[in-house]
């Protein structure tokens, strides 16, 4: 994941200021999204499983109880590690993507360093793959990494490339992928509309972040013409670009907004406190014939 100036950790997730010395005031389009709830227990399962019978220690530790239990807490904790690696993993090849974008804008950039950063981890075959499709495609950056606010709905997000591709402005999500058995890029999930048509559908873009200025986002499609909702898939061996159905995406906007108030309950219902308190029994009636 990427790190936007304005974006700041918080307790309701990752949250947007409309400054650097502003206060959050809004989710972030991928805290919203994760609203909706996604059982990985499975795969976390899985991943457990896998580690602990790939284990050379296992043989080992049959017969003690303790080593059995340090390796199962060990395997445990897989999927996490796994995810984190990935997340590290897909940093590092969105911050190349970015240099690319920039370069091309004739703008300051770390693209050397980038590239030597994929080498180190080996994973230099990621921008390979990427350079080839971005000269296949044509790929004509307007802007990279640009932040966008929309006030009515309230959220906040920062969109990987804005470009021209065939004469068409488009928005772009990248998402680094794993290869999977049939030697593919794995593919991107369906969610990523609501993400795509939530960047779409801003009213803002960020021009300066410490003064905090904005203006106004110009690719809402409000002339007409909606620009190509664009995620792409980047792997180590190919780079595969799918379009959001345009006849979907009302469908995916009002998915979005209806977890964006989601998010809204959740944090009113959290910045209640405790709402349980213990109550005690009834007071007794006294018994029949008696006074005070």
């Amino acid at each position: 994941m990427t790190n936007p100036q304005l974006a700041h950790a918080t307790e309701f997730g990752r949250m947007y200021s409309r400054s650097l010395s502003a206060p959050p005031e809004v989710p972030s389009i991928t805290t919203v999204i994760a609203q909706e709830a996604q059982d990985m227990t499975g795969w976390a399962g899985h991943m457990a499983a896998t580690e602990l019978i790939n284990d050379t220690r296992l043989n080992g530790a049959v017969g003690s109880p303790g080593e059995l239990r340090n390796l199962a807490r060990q395997a445990s904790s897989a999927a996490e590690r796994f995810r984190d690696a990935a997340a590290a993993r897909g940093d590092r090849v969105h911050h190349y993507a970015e240099q690319v974008a920039l370069a091309a804008l004739g703008q300051q950039n770390q693209y050397d360093a980038a590239r030597a950063t994929l080498a180190e981890y080996g994973e230099s075959r990621f921008a390979d793959r990427f350079d080839q499709w971005w000269e296949l495609y044509g790929v004509r950056p307007l802007a990279a990494e640009v932040t966008v606010w929309n006030q009515t709905v309230g959220y906040a997000g920062t969109l990987d490339l804005v470009a021209e591709i065939g004469g068409r402005i488009c928005i772009l999500d990248f998402k680094t992928k794993g290869v999977g058995r049939d030697g593919r890029a794995k593919p991107v999930r369906d969610s990523v509309v609501m993400q795509l048509v939530a960047g779409m559908r801003a009213e803002e873009q960020l021009v300066d972040a410490a003064s905090g200025t904005w203006q106004p986002w110009p690719h809402r499609g409000d002339d007409g013409v909606e620009p190509l909702l664009l995620a792409v898939a980047i792997s180590e061996a190919e780079v595969v670009p799918v379009q959001a159905d345009p006849s979907c995406l009302r469908a995916h906007w009002r998915k979005f907004w209806a977890l964006r108030q989601v998010w809204e309950h959740s944090r009113t219902v959290a910045e209640q406190g405790r709402v349980l308190r213990p109550i005690g029994p009834p007071p007794r009636p006294a018994p029949a014939g008696m006074t005070e």
